[in-house]
Order: structure tokens, then sequence, then C-alpha cells
């Protein structure tokens, strides 16, 4: 079901939110947060609505979208609202802000809390220059950036640790679960050290800049972050190799270890949805992302 509401204000949306719980039987109970979809403007809202309903079947919530339009017309307020199927399984309420009202998000966002549930922010293109200081930011125990959505990724995230506040995360960071993993138990395989290791790909990938870090803060070796297909080799102290390599568009990869045969591996691109699903399941501090962006000061750049 989705119901417009143009020209409205957040008590008469508040007001609809009821009723419409009370006549068709949707309910809050259950919901477990409540998201907050920052988007710079409505046109790029749907991408972010549709990884919120697919999060949202894991962490049911209620999914709050601030987008603001048309700043030189006069202070107003158009509402929709998204239940059932339309909202897979949240409830979705998606906020207009017109003229002067898109400077104060926090004061539209408030009345439609949910009461005794953590409030996670998100912006799934650019972000706030300090997340933890944004008027919204400061509702919300968890943040959720997107490096790889902003004007200059790679800017972005390597200044994420000078604005970082605890309860920071970056979808750029999820992207790369399956990656930690894998060479996690590479590592474990080998009995030799690592002496250096090299992160290639694209250039303009956050993901790979933050792997880097992560590598470069949990061996303390030097690491290389160069252009060129998507591989991380790692070299041992024996003479040895380690790596992982995969098509920048494919969904395997081969792990590649000095003396045994190659392996191969399923290792897609992660999609948002997924990303976002697995930073909603922590509401709390994470010191390994933290350590990751304190690291990316000692990989070097080719």
């Amino acid at each position: 079901m989705i119901v417009d509401l143009p020209a409205t204000t957040t008590g008469d949306v508040s007001k609809k939110l009821v009723e419409i719980r009370e006549s068709g039987g949707a309910v809050t109970l259950g919901r477990v947060l409540t998201l907050v979809v920052l988007t710079k403007s409505v046109s790029g809202a749907e991408d972010a609505i549709a990884a919120a309903n697919e999060a949202s079947r894991e962490h049911p919530c209620r999914v709050i979208v601030l987008a603001p339009d048309d700043r030189d017309a006069p202070p107003g307020l158009d509402a929709q609202i998204r239940v059932g199927g339309d909202a897979g399984a949240s409830e979705v309420v998606i906020l207009r802000l017109h003229g002067e009202l898109a400077d104060h998000e926090d004061s539209v966002v408030v009345p439609f809390l949910l009461p005794d549930t953590p409030v996670v922010a998100w912006w799934p293109d650019e972000a706030p220059p300090v997340p933890g200081k944004d008027k919204v930011g400061k509702l919300a125990i968890r943040r959720i950036t997107d490096a790889t959505h902003a004007p200059d990724p790679r800017s972005a995230i390597a200044g994420r640790l000078a604005s970082y506040t605890k309860g920071d995360t970056d979808l750029a960071w999820s992207r790369i679960t399956y990656w930690r993993a894998l060479l996690t138990t590479a590592l474990d395989q080998v009995s030799e050290p690592v002496e250096s290791v090299a992160v290639s790909g694209l250039w303009e990938e956050p993901a790979l800049d933050i792997l880097a870090g992560w590598l470069a803060g949990r061996l303390s070796v030097p690491v290389t972050r160069r252009v060129g297909p998507l591989t991380v080799e790692m070299r041992l102290v024996g003479g040895g190799v380690v790596s992982i390599s995969r098509p920048q568009t494919g969904t395997t990869a081969t792990l590649r270890r000095t003396g045994q045969p190659d392996t191969l591996v399923s290792l897609a691109r992660r999609e948002t949805r997924d990303c976002l699903a697995e930073e909603l399941r922590r509401l709390d501090r994470d010191e390994i992302y933290e350590e990751a962006l304190a690291s990316l000061g000692k990989v070097t750049y080719e």
C-alpha cells in the first residue's frame, strides 16, 4: 500500500500512520530499530529504499527517508507512506523537505522515531563532514556512510578517521567482509610469516583502500596499494606467495598458494542491501574498522 500526503505536516503524517495501522492491521510490534535514510535528492532515494526494504527482512524496522527537494521553494513537506508489500518487513515514511525545512531534518524526523528502539542513520551517497556531529547523526547510536558513492570515494574513506565517532561505520568496510574471511583462513594455513602485501584493483575503489589498511594493521608489514587486476598478493618470508584474485566483474576468485593447486572460491561483489543488513546486526563500536582506518596511513600508494 502506498499513501501520498502532499503539502502536509508531521502531525498529519503521524495520524495517517496510526489510521493505516488500525485499519489494515500493520503494527510496529517487532520493529527492532528506526532506520533514518538521508539522501541528497528525491531522485536518488529509490535505490536506497530498495536496499533498506531488503535489509528490513532480517531487521524489521521503520524506515524514514529524508529527501531535500526544492530549496528555493517556500518551506513545506510532502510525504509518502509505504506499508505491506511495498515496504519489505518495514514501514517506510518518505519525507520530501522543501525550502528552509531541509535545514531542520532533525526536527522533522523526531516525531517518527519509534519509542525505546535504537536509531540508525544511513547516508547512501554523500555524508556530512563529521556524521557524529550532524543533527540527525546525534540522534543515532549507529551511523552508516558509503564512501563508494561519495563524489570522491578515496578521499571519503581516507577522511573517515578524522571524523570518526564511536558508532560510525562505512559500507566500503562491509564490502570486504568475505575477502577478510578468506584471507584470514588462507593465512591460518601457512607456517611462514608474511613479509609484504600488495593490494591492486581499480584506483577509485575505496573498499580496496580499507582492505589495505586492515592488512597493514593486522600484519604489521609493508602494504602497497596499486592499480591493476583485482588481486591481494602476500609474499612470505621464505619466498612463498599466497594470493587471491578475481575479475573485476566476476563472481569467482582464485586462491593461489606456493606448492599447492589453485582453488576456486565464490567471491562476488556484495550488494548494498547485504552490506546494510550486516551493519544493522551490530549496534556497538566496531574497533576492527577503527583500527583499519587508523592503519591507512601505513599504506604505500603506487
